[in-house]
């Protein structure tokens, strides 16, 4: 079982940049695929990022590519999103989420953990 605390959001302006953590419990935390996501409408939740357990692998939305950057420290169970030229369209709750593979996972439905959220609010 593993369980997922993220913190770090808040309210910012257009332009501004936040960085999102998120904690995970668990000693297996290093196997874990871990991604970040955010709802939109139509779908349940969107993909934003995602880093493989090794970190050596990253992906993202073309929405955020040159923007955010994910990345992780396995000796701290954290995964973070640095998010930078915050737009107001980010404004959402972001969700940290982890699954075990060895690959980078960008489904939200192959995601096996989720954390209850952070709200992000970017005014323009």
């Amino acid at each position: 079982q593993v369980q997922l605390v993220e913190s770090g959001g808040g309210l910012v302006q257009a332009g501004g940049s936040l960085r999102l953590s998120c904690a995970a419990s668990g000693r297996t935390f290093s196997t874990y695929a871990m991604g970040w996501f955010r709802p939109a409408p139509g779908k349940e939740r969107e993909f934003v990022a995602a880093i493989k357990w090794s970190g050596a692998s990253t992906y993202y939305a073309d929405s955020v590519k040159g923007r955010f950057t994910i990345s992780r420290d396995n000796a701290k169970n954290t995964v973070y999103l640095q998010m930078n030229s915050l737009k107001p369209e980010d404004t959402a709750v972001y969700y940290c989420a982890a699954v075990n593979s060895i690959v980078v996972v960008t489904l939200p439905r192959e995601y096996d953990y989720w954390g209850q959220g952070t709200q992000v609010t970017v005014s323009s």
